[in-house]
This record gives C-alpha cells, sequence and structure tokens, in this order.
C-alpha cells in the first residue's frame, strides 16, 4: 500500500500563492505518477495536475494551466502543487493521489488507486 499526506492548505486572499504538499510513504516504488485533485462543497471532485516519477510528463487541467505548477521530490517521495494568482473558486479541499496506471487518462480519478485525507485551501474574495 501506499500512503499520502497532505500539507499546507490554509486561508488566502484572492491573488495570492499557496504551496500544498504531499508525502508518500510505503509501496512507493510501485506509484508512476501522481494526482492532485479537488473538490468543492456541493461539487464533484476535479482533476488539478498529474505528474509522473521517472518521466518528464505532467497534465493540468485548463482552469489552472499558467496559475499553478506540480512538482516532485523522488528522493523525498514528495510531489508539491504551487498554485499563484488564487481565485475564490479554487477554494476546495485539496486530494493528492497516487496510480500504478501508466494510462495517459490524467484527469480520470478511477486510474488513481491511494488518496490522501485532503487539505482544505481557501481563498477569500
Amino acid at each position: 500500500q501506499v500512503q499520502l499526506v497532505e500539507s499546507g492548505g490554509g486561508l488566502v486572499q484572492a491573488g495570492g500563492s499557496l504551496r500544498v504538499s504531499c508525502a508518500a510513504a510505503g509501496r512507493t516504488f510501485s506509484s508512476y505518477g501522481m494526482g492532485w485533485f479537488r473538490q468543492a462543497p456541493g461539487q464533484e471532485r476535479e482533476f488539478v495536475a498529474g505528474i509522473a516519477w521517472r518521466a518528464d510528463i505532467t497534465a493540468y487541467a485548463e482552469s489552472v494551466k499558467g496559475r499553478f505548477t506540480i512538482s516532485k521530490n523522488n528522493a523525498n517521495n514528495a510531489v508539491f502543487l504551487q498554485m499563484n494568482n488564487l481565485k475564490p473558486e479554487d477554494t476546495a479541499v485539496y486530494y493528492c493521489a497516487s496510480r500504478t496506471n501508466r494510462g495517459s487518462r490524467w484527469s480520470n480519478g478511477y486510474e488513481y488507486d491511494y488518496w490522501g485525507q485532503g487539505t482544505q485551501v481557501t481563498v477569500s474574495s
């Protein structure tokens, strides 16, 4: 199994920045990549960004392109999401997830095997 723990959420004003982190532990060698998803109250979970551990591959939702950057630290089995120019509509619980599937559908939550508990990001207007 893979255990995932998110951190770094908080309250920020619109236009501000925040960085959330995800620490992976356990059978991380089996993981092909990581994804960030978010879920706002009353809304469905949506894909934010994805990254492969051992390839130069990243993916982003259109709504965050140019504002969010996903990165990784292979040595520490950690993944980060740098969020700039935040908007109130970015308010959500942010989850990281691990996948063993090497398919190209980063945005499909069913492609992921393990999930963290989430961290709240709130953007005030």
